[in-house]
Order: structure tokens, then C-alpha cells, then sequence
């Protein structure tokens, strides 16, 4: 998750850092490898934006995690991250990995068919910029797939919310159907294979407070979690979003 420093590009400037990957990277690898741990996220991602045969790029990659599972189907893939570390551990993945930010993605126009992100940039008004960028390199017809944490959703969502209280979920939602996405609601399970994983996944992801209390809450070895998929495609014709 990049919620709690809002990693990637916001408007113009340089990366933010994120807070847990940036800093804790082995541990977010855990994270990454416990989360959705049923599939339901990626059955739903390959229903909305299937990805088999086209040419994919997964924008804020962070460490390329997610990039193997495109490259199985996907005729290419192309990950894309800003932080210098991150971009040296996602090509130890063997798969294409590009320096940059969201507004300035390092590839041609019309070269994609999917764009996606997860957890990593679009986070509402004030990322205009990095939705025009993504639809400058999809292809006529092509999908930008955003995939972020549904903060209404308990408990991993009042976690979410007793750290960012200024963060609006249905101001949000507002925001992405007027730039004319398709949203769906998703929750998937995250399951850990060790008490001492999941609780050190809780405390890079809140605030001390806010873990601490997340831990006393969770007595197992999963978290159900909300997730919110939004889908746009990008116009076959003249006009454009």
C-alpha cells in the first residue's frame, strides 16, 4: 500500500516517498505474497482489463512484484517506478522495468492496450495529470485499470481511516465517475503464514497507535480487506475523455 505517504507522483515534482515499501521492502514483499490470497482481486482485474496477448504496463510497480504474474499471459510487459532502489530490485525480475513517474510515463503514445496501477498513485482530484498520461499511451480502446483500498470496508478500512482522517472515499468515488470510470467493490483476504509477518506488515502500514491496535484486533492469520477496482476505457474514436 503507498496510502499513508501517497508514494508516486502527485501533480508535478518529484516522487513522495512511500512510507513502507520505500523503507521496509523484504517486509513488503511479504505483504505482497499474503495479499489476496483467494485470487478474487486478480479474477476480477482479468475480467475487466484481460491482459492475455496485449501489452501491459503497471505504473508505480514498486519492486515489480505484480509484473511475473502479467508477463504469463501478456505479450509484454513494462513496469514503472520512481524510486531509484525500487527500480533495481523489480529488474532482478528479469522483466522490463523504466525510471519515471506517473505524469511522465517513458514510453510512446498508443503503445499499451492495459494500463494499471495498484495502491500506488490515483488517489482522487489532483491526479488529472496521471490519467491524461495513461491515456496518451493506450491505445485506442485500450484499459486503465486502478485498483485501491476501499476505506469504508472493516477493519483494514477503519485502520486506513484513523490514519488519514482527511481522506474522503465518497469524494473519491465522485471524482473517478466523473472522469468516467466503472467501479467495482472487491474484498479480498490476506492471509499470513506467521503471526510475527503479520504483525510486522501492520506496523509499516500505520502509525504505531493505529498497528498496535490493528494487532489486538486481528487474533488469526488473515485480514479481510476492500478493495476498489475502476475501469475506463480509452475512446476508439476522435473524442477522448
Amino acid at each position: 500500500m503507498r496510502y499513508p505517504g501517497f508514494g508516486g507522483q502527485l501533480k508535478s515534482g518529484p516522487a513522495l516517498p512511500s512510507p513502507n515499501i520505500w523503507h521496509w521492502p523484504e517486509v513488503y514483499e511479504q505483504e505482497n505474497r499474503a495479499q489476496d490470497a483467494d485470487g478474487v482481486l486478480w479474477a476480477a482485474l482479468a475480467e475487466a482489463a484481460p491482459w492475455a496477448g496485449l501489452d501491459v504496463v503497471d505504473v508505480g510497480c514498486g519492486d515489480g512484484f505484480h509484473l511475473p504474474r502479467f508477463a504469463e499471459q501478456a505479450r509484454s510487459v513494462v513496469g514503472v517506478e520512481p524510486h531509484p532502489p525500487l527500480v533495481v530490485r523489480a529488474r532482478a525480475r528479469g522483466l522490463d522495468v523504466r525510471r519515471g513517474g506517473a505524469e511522465a510515463l517513458p514510453l510512446p503514445d498508443g503503445s499499451a492496450d492495459v494500463v494499471h496501477a495498484r495502491t500506488a498513485y490515483f488517489f482522487g482530484a489532483g491526479c488529472e495529470p496521471g490519467l491524461a498520461e495513461a491515456d496518451r499511451v493506450l491505445r485506442p480502446g485500450g484499459i486503465l485499470a486502478i485498483i485501491d483500498l476501499d476505506f469504508t470496508v472493516p477493519p483494514y478500512g477503519d485502520w486506513l481511516r484513523a490514519d488519514l482522517p482527511r481522506y474522503d472515499p465518497a469524494g473519491v468515488e465522485r471524482f473517478f465517475a466523473r472522469q468516467g470510470f466503472d467501479q467495482r467493490r472487491i474484498t479480498s483476504t490476506w492471509r499470513f503464514a506467521e503471526r510475527a509477518t503479520l504483525e510486522a506488515v501492520l506496523r509499516i502500514e500505520f502509525a504505531p497507535a493505529t498497528a498496535e491496535r490493528a494487532i489486538a484486533a486481528t487474533p488469526g492469520l488473515t485480514i479481510p480487506v476492500g478493495y476498489r477496482l475502476h475501469t475506463r476505457r480509452r475512446p476508439t474514436g476522435l473524442l477522448h475523455p
